[in-house]
């Protein structure tokens, strides 16, 4: 009886034994895979940071390199001390406009030239994308019809963009001057207004047919047609543009920004960008010059809200042509002339984008509307445009 208690206990110990060492066992197992674990995840937490820490290198070695070659290409890199003197400490007297972009001040540099500043107040991706595309497509783009960029300022925090002086401003602060201001602004003739669709259109005409790929504006409209003390036109504004597809009849697919009437709707419904995008925004332009009017205007009534909806059924009769064109250019302009521009307003504003011409169609449409020899003044009367509110960049 003894002995059985005595190999009954022994095989209790036994089993206590062996049921000690295998719960050592799983919990020395589980350690092992807590630190194996821990392990792994360091491991790749540090690789994934330090992947991060590539693309934000590569992205600044890219930055650099876009403002290296900019200055390869001519543009002058400006200090912020010098353009904060220049424009007399970005005073308030000085501001001549604003954008998505910042404010624009007018500066005088040390060399006595005028010139246009855009100081960048959009802070984030979209300021800094807006900065390093101007930057480096400007300095590219060589052509008499677009608005020249002499330098930037990349200092620190500061993104500044440094262009041409146009003494006459935007053209849509022409035809529509604010009434009761003091800016002195009158209407555009009808010969100075030809004079702008066709230097507007040669703009395009490079953007689109002179560079490879093709250069899409994306944002072409009225009050980004600056006009020189001549009265001359050139496009500007270039921070929302596109490289476009080097493919005949391609688009590039992109998110869909601009400005309310001037969108093309096939490039609002899709994404899918092409140059005839720019043809649209174009054709509203023209319509803008043929009317007067602006491209949304919501206190019409809804027959008339919408531009390019009200004067479309409008270009292509003879009579009611007439009835859509801008009071202020009563008795200046041949019927003749109105209905080809109309015409041409209204092959641009097709809803479907092949039916649209291409800039150089557009061109060579306007080319024998226009007098070679342009006067410099362009306004109704004598009275000149009010420097607070003129130059523009």
């Amino acid at each position: 009886m003894e002995e059985e208690d005595e190999g009954y206990k022994r095989n209790e110990r036994i089993a206590l034994v062996t049921i000690l060492v295998m719960a050592s066992v799983a919990v020395a197992s589980l350690f092992v895979t807590f630190i194996y674990y821990c392990y792994i995840t360091n491991k790749v937490s540090r690789r994934l940071n330090n992947r991060k820490k590539g693309s934000e290198h590569e992205e600044k070695s890219s930055s650099s390199c876009n403002i290296q070659v900019a200055a390869e290409n001519g543009l002058q890199e400006f200090t912020f001390k010098q353009l904060h003197s220049a424009t007399g400490g970005f005073g308030k007297s000085n501001v001549i406009g604003h954008g998505g972009f910042g404010s624009v001040y007018r500066g005088v540099l040390q060399d006595g030239r005028k010139v246009a500043v855009k100081l960048m107040d959009q802070a984030g991706k979209q300021g800094e994308e807006e900065f390093q595309v101007e930057v480096e497509l400007l300095s590219r783009l060589h052509s008499p019809y677009l608005l020249a960029l002499i330098g930037y300022c990349s200092d620190s925090n500061h993104k500044l963009l440094v262009y041409e002086f146009m003494a006459n401003g935007g053209l849509q602060e022409h035809l529509y001057p604010i009434s009761g201001s003091n800016s002195g602004c009158l209407k555009l003739d009808w010969e100075t207004r030809l004079g702008i669709a066709l230097e507007a259109a040669k703009g395009l005409e490079y953007l689109h047919e002179h560079v490879t790929p093709p250069v899409i504006h994306r944002d072409f409209k009225s009050s980004n047609i600056l006009l020189d003390k001549s009265f001359h036109a050139k496009v500007s504004d270039f921070g929302l543009a596109k490289l476009g597809s080097d493919k005949a009849g391609g688009h590039v697919s992109t998110r869909v920004l601009g400005t309310q009437g001037y969108v093309a709707p096939e490039y609002a419904l899709t994404g899918h960008l092409t140059t005839k995008s720019d043809v649209y925004s174009y054709g509203v332009v023209l319509l803008e010059l043929l009317t007067g009017r602006v491209p949304v205007d919501m206190k019409r009534g809804p027959a008339e809200s919408v531009l390019v909806s009200w004067a479309l059924p409008r270009l292509t009769d003879r009579d009611k042509v007439v009835e859509i064109m801008d009071p202020a250019l009563e008795g200046q302009y041949s019927i003749k002339e109105v209905i080809q521009v109309a015409a041409i307003a209204a092959m641009c504003v097709q809803s479907e984008a092949d039916y649209r011409p291409l800039m150089a169609d557009v061109v060579q449409s306007l080319v024998p509307l226009v007098k070679h020899h342009r006067p410099t003044s362009r306004g109704g009367s004598s009275s000149s445009f009010h420097p607070n509110s003129s130059p523009k960049a």
